[in-house]
C-alpha cells in the first residue's frame, strides 16, 4: 500500500523526506495549461485553488469540481509533469550520503502512476502517498533516531506539521516561482527558505555536517 511504511528500510544514515508536486515535479504551470485546454483559467487572487479556478464566464468552480480536475490531471501526470531544474542531480547527490524518501500529498489511487513517473526519471527512491498530515509520517519514519533529518516541501502547513512532530528536523521551504505563491504566507523564522534546488541541497548538507 502507498501509505504503508513497512516497505521502507532505512540505513544508518541521515534521512531526507521530500515532497513531490511543485518541489520535484512542476505542478502549477502544467496544471494551468491543463485547465486552459478544458476552458478554465486559474486567476491567482489568494493562496488556494478553490475559488480561483473559473469558467469562461468567470464563475468560480466549487470544491468538488476542482477536486475532479486535479484527479483528471493526475491521471495524465506522466505526459504533463516534468522535474524542476537541478532537482534530479540534487536528489541523487543527497542520496549519496543519506536515505531519501518521497512523501507526496496526493490520493493513493494515483500512486502507481506517480511511482512509474519517478522511476522513469531515475528517482527510484521509496515513496509514500497520502493526503494526511505529514508530521506523523516523518516521525514514524525517523523514529527518534540520533541521526540528522531534513524535510523539503512547498507548503508551510506541511513544514509546520513536521516541525511539530520531529524536533531538530531541518525544515526546507522550496516554493516554485509561480504567481499563486505570491499570496503564500511568510515562513516562520526557523524555516530554511531555498530559492532553487542547488540552494536546498546546500542547506541540507550544511545541516548534516553540523
Amino acid at each position: 500500500m502507498p501509505t504503508d511504511l513497512d516497505h521502507i528500510k532505512l540505513s544508518d544514515r541521515p534521512l531526507v523526506v521530500c515532497d513531490v508536486d511543485d518541489v520535484v515535479l512542476e505542478f502549477a504551470t502544467p496544471f494551468e495549461a491543463f485547465l486552459l485546454e478544458r476552458g478554465y483559467r486559474l486567476l491567482p487572487r489568494s493562496f488556494k485553488l478553490t475559488g480561483n479556478i473559473v469558467d469562461a464566464a468567470d464563475n468560480a468552480l466549487d470544491a468538488a469540481a476542482v477536486k475532479d480536475l486535479i484527479h483528471d490531471f493526475f491521471i495524465e501526470q506522466e505526459s504533463r509533469q516534468t522535474p524542476f531544474a537541478e532537482a534530479i542531480d540534487s536528489l541523487h547527490a543527497l542520496a549519496d550520503t543519506a536515505d531519501l524518501v518521497f512523501l507526496t500529498a496526493m490520493p493513493p489511487r494515483h500512486a502507481a502512476v506517480r511511482r512509474r513517473l519517478l522511476d522513469r526519471l531515475t528517482l527510484s527512491y521509496p515513496m509514500i502517498s497520502s493526503e494526511e498530515p505529514k508530521g506523523p509520517f516523518v516521525a514514524a519514519l525517523h523514529g527518534g533516531r540520533p541521526l540528522p533529518v531534513a524535510f523539503i516541501d512547498d507548503m508551510l502547513a506541511n513544514l509546520r506539521s513536521v516541525g511539530d512532530h520531529v524536533p531538530n528536523c531541518a525544515l526546507v521551504y522550496l516554493p516554485p516561482d509561480v504567481a499563486i505563491f505570491r499570496f503564500a504566507p511568510d515562513p516562520e523564522p526557523h524555516v530554511l527558505r531555498a530559492q532553487d534546488w542547488v540552494e536546498a541541497r546546500g542547506l541540507i548538507e550544511t545541516h548534516f555536517r553540523s
